[in-house]
């Protein structure tokens, strides 16, 4: 499965797993619809869609959990996001908030190829700016 046949919304809600998963937090629905700020009931709706992709395993009693196929996807939205605001506040100097908020919403369209030149770009960046 391709990152592209998911939703905006539901490459959101992989990628808050995924941030879960990696701050080794055990994550429930509820606490999902509260850092996503959507209701409990949208976010069963998404989780349920999730597992049916097979990209997360969950039931309203338990945490939510990634699978392998998940986790695989989690990961490329999450560097999709962390590519374009270290490009936008390392590069571009864009304070932080700004930065995600924009990584976010541009996360969702942007081709693989523009993505490897920003990250190409802001590494080669970043070394110019030590060597000063």
């Amino acid at each position: 499965m391709k990152t592209q046949t998911l939703t905006s919304g539901l490459e959101d809600y992989l990628e808050e797993i995924y941030i879960a998963h990696l701050n080794q937090i055990q994550l429930k629905g509820a606490q999902l619809a509260r850092n996503l700020k959507i209701s409990r009931a949208s976010v069963s709706e998404a989780l349920a869609r999730l597992v049916s992709k097979d990209l997360i395993k969950y039931n309203s009693y338990e945490t939510i959990s990634l699978t392998n196929k998940g986790l695989i996807e989690a990961k490329k939205v999450y560097d999709k996001h962390r590519i374009l605001k270290t490009f936008f506040e390392e590069v571009l100097g864009i304070d932080p908030q700004e930065a995600s908020e924009n990584a976010c919403k541009i996360e969702h369209i942007i081709s693989q190829n523009i993505l490897d030149k920003m990250a190409q770009f802001t590494k080669s960046y970043k070394n110019t700016q030590k060597g000063n």
